[in-house]
């Protein structure tokens, strides 16, 4: 339903912050992630740029304020830059943010036209500062490019938050180092349990961490403050009074953030999910490229907000198939 031109779903939830992936492609190959030999659409199948930008313009007239550019690797798309230089020019005259996810691999090239483009934040996914615990985890030994990125990010004075997928045998021991190097650069560090979604070459339950039991572990070490900073999304923040830093906990798997969802995802073939862990969706390349796109992507827009679920229903356990057979690459991070 809608109340004037906002998205609100039927739960009363207003939808303010869009998820958009502009591609599902990688220049990585994490194992929780995606298989080593991926399968990635047909350029065919994927939104221009002209109906990236038309789709984005559609959600901020109807109430969407914040805007994460998504993949896969967002920056691997020769026309990325071009797209945020478009949506940045409505920062500040009818959209608060634009934003985006990447894993850094590009980013010491892109850095300075990202923030000339109007992102002034960006989340940078980041699992080890150990060269040879990424080249395991990614399959590419890319660190040092990472790290640059990182670095030429803050540089250009784009504010970066670190996003950690806590992984049981393989980066555990290191997240106390990963936030107090994340807090001394100045950046804020978020940890996520892994998310079931997609066939994966390993049984991602070898690997799942409960952030509760990381968190009593850091408890042991630091002192940590409850914050209520927010940043549009699922994340629950602390502060870390030994390091003066922002330390965030995303928990899909051991406790349930739904109740104040305001984001939807939107894929780089024009599918809307309205929930990361739901199977419904609404084609919005169909809309758009009806002979009436206004008309049909205002009527799938309501239809998204109609079918939007009261919360996810992720679960892993030994032997357990995937809450979804999508990859996260696919929906959009």
């Amino acid at each position: 339903m809608t109340v004037g031109r906002n998205l609100v779903d039927g739960f009363g939830r207003r939808i303010t912050y869009l998820r958009l992936s502009i591609t599902d492609r990688c220049d990585l190959r994490c194992t929780y992630c995606m298989p080593e030999r991926m399968t990635f659409l047909p350029r065919k199948e994927v939104l221009d740029l002209e109906e990236l930008y038309a789709l984005a313009r559609g959600f901020m007239d109807r109430g969407v304020r914040k805007i994460r550019l998504t993949g896969g690797e967002p920056l691997v798309r020769r026309d990325a830059i071009d797209l945020v230089r478009a949506l940045g020019r409505h920062v500040g005259d009818g959209l608060d943010e634009l934003t985006m996810t990447t894993n850094g691999t590009q980013l010491a090239t892109h850095a300075a036209a990202l923030r000339d483009a109007g992102v002034a934040r960006i989340n940078v996914s980041l699992d080890t500062l150990d060269r040879e615990t990424f080249r395991t985890l990614s399959r590419r030994d890319a660190l040092p490019q990472v790290l640059e990125g990182i670095a030429a990010a803050k540089a250009a004075g784009i504010a970066v938050k670190i996003n950690t997928v806590a992984l049981k045998g393989v980066n555990e021991h290191e997240i106390p180092s990963l936030v107090e190097w994340a807090h001394g650069e100045g950046h804020g560090i978020t940890l996520i349990e892994t998310m079931p979604l997609g066939v994966v070459d390993e049984d991602r339950i070898d690997r799942f961490l409960p952030l509760s039991r990381v968190r009593r572990e850091l408890e042991q070490r630091w002192t940590l403050k409850p914050s209520d900073h927010r940043t549009g999304g699922p994340s629950r923040y602390v502060r870390v009074e030994e390091t003066r830093g922002l330390l965030g906990l995303i928990t899909p798997l051991t406790e349930n953030f739904c109740a104040g969802c305001n984001r939807i995802r939107v894929t780089t073939t024009g599918q809307l999910f309205p929930c990361l862990g739901g199977g419904e969706r609404v084609d919005l390349r169909a809309a758009l490229r009806s002979e009436k796109p206004r008309e049909n992507l205002e009527a799938a827009l309501d239809e998204a907000m109609a079918i939007k679920p009261e919360r996810h229903h992720f679960r892993i356990g030994v032997g357990e198939a995937p809450a979804l057979d999508r990859h996260m690459s696919m929906t959009g991070g």
